[in-house]
């Protein structure tokens, strides 16, 4: 009887491989092989290794239309085509797609698409253009590594993570802007860049890690004050490296950090706790401005073997614990800071302002080179109960700045609404009702308002109240634009009431 059962769960078990092979299968079409049976679609499995290669959207099988939407692991890897066409419709490029594809010049990568695998592109040695498709969350590891003619790259605003090796050995590379999504920057992401001389480094980031920049061609950095470790050799042998801001948010310079560098001088502000072995080993350095009152934990030859001929500037309260602590007491010279040595601080950016025009939001801020980070919110946008939904057709906008260098700015606020050019409309038979409306921009500072509307040109008459119903001001907006005192605090809950129109807004 034991015997019996065995047997039938080996033919149950066989049966079931049978039917799973069932579902997976091959093609080919105009010398393009997809593996069908899956329910999202075709996958791109392998294709002609020569000339131009097109991928449709969809291919015809047994009368059934099948989106492509996956090209397989290493599906064109070592092919020796110069060109492609990618669909509409592809949403996942896995591991090793392209690698080692030397003909590759340039490629278009589709809007759909929302992965890009690990080593996708690697090697590609001859591809020289491209251009990340806003949606993509990762570049994945050693992705574009060894892609020697690359000289242009475009990262999306939607990037939050560039992963290690990702653009290692881009020897094109002569700059670099990371958008301000980005928050993590992995190990050798831009190792042997020896070109690339210019990346900013938003706010934004929170990790960079070992050797990411390491052997580059940068010749000045500002890492931003999001950032806390500076993690093993990331600069390393960065030997046009003759600038370097360290913010007053890092505690820890690792291992080699900056050995090699080519910098003379180097301030370190007094947040840090830590500075490991190496860390400024053979920069040439003349100076080391520092900061830190109490002695930091140090690793041996931290600024390598030449600490007899750099002047050490310290506070003047601390030359004593310094002058008898090794590795500081190997420094030829150590003397006080200077009354004009005070310690840098990161200037904050200044706060933006908001205008909106032509169906546009748009921002400025006095610090060059700013860009921003912007959080709409709808106050319709929710669950609603009952058999009629009041709509109010109201943004609330909060927008901060941020630049590379400086902290991120104060948010400035401001509330979107439309009014009803016409409030009183009768008569309306339609089933879909066509209201004129005009755009209002309502913002506060120090408890005063400030209400603009694009092209208009009525007189309109403007109330402030508090919630117990207290009338706190009154104007008109006149040519479009209307300012009262509303002697409210910050803080408080304002109704401005606009013509028939009231929107709640914070005072600030």
């Amino acid at each position: 009887m034991k015997h019996l059962n065995i047997t039938f769960i080996f033919i149950v078990l066989l049966m079931n491989l049978v039917s799973f092979k069932a579902y997976a299968w091959f093609e080919t079409i105009d010398g393009i092989k997809y593996e069908l049976g899956d329910s999202k679609g075709a996958v791109v499995y392998s294709a002609p290794g020569y000339g131009h290669v097109s991928i449709p959207s969809s291919i015809t099988y047994l009368g059934n239309e099948i989106p492509v939407y996956s090209i397989n692991n290493g599906a064109f890897r070592y092919s020796k085509m110069t060109s492609i066409t990618l669909p509409n419709s592809l949403k996942y490029i896995e591991q090793k797609a392209f690698e080692d594809c030397s003909g590759l010049t340039s490629i278009t990568l589709p809007n759909s698409l929302k992965y890009i695998g690990d080593g996708a592109f690697k090697n590609c040695t001859n591809l020289a253009f491209i251009t990340i498709p806003d949606g993509i969350e990762t570049i994945g590891s050693n992705t574009f590594e060894g892609c020697k003619s690359l000289i242009s790259i475009s990262l999306p605003n939607s990037l939050k993570e560039i992963n290690n090796g990702a653009f290692k050995n881009c020897d094109g590379l002569t700059s670099v802007k990371i958008p301000n999504s980005v928050t993590k920057i992995g190990s050798e992401a831009f190792y042997g860049c020896s070109n690339l001389t210019f990346v900013t480094i938003p706010n934004s980031v929170k990790y960079i890690g070992s050797e990411a920049f390491a052997y580059c061609g940068l010749t000045s950095i500002t890492i931003p004050n999001s950032v806390t470790e500076i993690c093993k050799r990331t600069f390393q042998d960065c030997s046009r490296l003759t600038s370097v801001t360290i913010p007053n948010s890092v505690t820890s310079i690792c291992n080699g950090s900056f050995e090699g560098c080519g910098l003379t001088s180097v301030t370190i502000p007094s947040s840090v706790r830590n500075i490991e072995s190496n860390a400024f080993a053979d920069c040439n350095l003349k100076n080391v401005y520092c900061y830190m009152e109490s002695i930091p934990s140090t690793g041996t030859l931290a600024f390598g073997e030449s600490a007899a001929y750099i002047t050490f500037h310290v506070p003047a309260c601390s030359i004593s614990d310094y002058q008898n602590i090794a590795p500081w007491s190997e420094f030829g010279n150590i003397v006080a800071l200077s009354s004009g040595d005070e310690e840098p601080t990161v200037k904050k950016c200044a706060t933006p302002t908001i205008s909106y025009t032509k169906g546009k939001l748009s921002f400025k801020c006095a610090t060059n080179g700013a860009s921003y980070v912007t959080t709409i919110t709808d106050t319709d946008i929710k669950t609603h109960n009952g058999n009629e939904i009041d709509l109010t057709v109201t943004y609330n906008i909060s927008v901060y700045a941020t630049a590379a260098g400086f902290k991120d700015s104060d948010a400035a606020t401001a509330t979107l609404c439309w009014i009803d050019s016409n409030p009183k409309t009768e008569g309306i038979t339609n089933s879909v009702a066509k209201v004129e409306a005009r755009p209002v921009l309502i913002q506060s500072s120090n408890g005063v308002l400030t209400i603009t509307s694009e092209g208009n040109t009525k007189v309109t008459p403007i109330k402030v109240y508090n919630t117990a119903g207290q009338m706190k001001g009154s104007s008109s907006m006149t040519n479009g634009m209307a300012t009262l005192d509303s002697n409210m605090d910050s803080g408080e809950i304002a109704i401005v009431k606009i013509g028939e129109k009231s929107v709640k807004i914070v005072v600030k």
